[in-house]
Formats: C-alpha cells, structure tokens, sequence
C-alpha cells in the first residue's frame, strides 16, 4: 500500500492509497481511468462530510478497485465502490480501466481495509481527541507506504 497526495474530489479532500504489487505497479491508463471515474463514486458536497481517502487496487489478475469513502455525519464512514476488468464483480469485460460502478455492499478486500483501520485512528486522533478538530492534520496523517496483509 503507497499513499498518494491528497487531491480535492466534489468540492472536499480525499487522501490517497495505492494497493499494488511491488513488482506490478498500477498502470497510467488505470490510474487515468479510475481518477476519471472518481467524480462518480463521492457523495454530494455536505457540511457534515469535510474529507475522506480513496483506494485505487490492482488486482493480481485482470481486475482493478476503486474505493471512495467519505466521512459524514462528523464519524460514519459512506463508501462508493467501482470495479473494472473483473467480470467476477459484473464488469462488461476484461479491461482494467473500463470502470463501472459495484452495487453490492462491499466494502473492501483484505488488501484495501488497512486503510480503514488507519484512517478510522487518524480520523480520531485529529478529530475528536483534540479541543478543536484539526482537518489538516488528518489529511497530512497518511499510513505509511508498506506491505499489507502480514
């Protein structure tokens, strides 16, 4: 998992991570696709919703994730989900950057939920135990590059 810059989507920040193999880094059409995608995946700007982080996955195989979550109601965390390449997930085809969006209820995959695990710390760490919240330290708190899964 690499985090990225953050980077403002409908109107707030979101923190980024990257769930790549070491040996198979994500590439430029995919990322370009998912970012475009990205805009489809955030809920509408709300004042209760200040930020939120986005997984973009590759797969091992011919899929590709790519996971929004926003935080609203100041501490429950909404999360739009879309795939591509992975008919498995109702993808039209193999194409890693032919997104569309995941009706079900996911939420995640073992390689993609240490970000919530971190994200969920952090979001405390900078917006409840302090006197005043402290947005900014929560985008500048990022987990930090590493495996995942071990």
């Amino acid at each position: 998992m690499r985090p990225l810059a953050p980077l403002v989507v409908g109107g707030r920040p979101y923190k980024r991570y990257h769930v790549e193999r070491p040996e198979r880094p994500i590439e430029p059409e995919v990322e370009k696709a998912a970012y475009d995608y990205l805009p489809h995946l955030v809920p509408a700007p709300a004042d209760d919703a200040p930020a939120g982080w986005i997984v973009l996955h590759r797969g091992g195989d011919t899929g590709a994730y790519l996971l929004a979550f926003t935080w609203v109601w100041d501490n429950v965390v909404e999360v739009h989900v879309a795939a591509a390449g992975q008919p498995a997930a109702g993808c039209p085809d193999e194409d890693p950057a032919n997104f569309v969006t995941e009706p079900r209820r996911w939420m995640g995959c073992v390689w993609e939920l240490p970000s919530l695990e971190y994200e969920r710390a952090a979001w405390v760490r900078h917006m409840f135990v302090k006197d005043v919240p402290d947005l900014d330290g929560y985008l500048a708190d990022q987990r930090p590059e590493g495996l995942v899964g071990r």
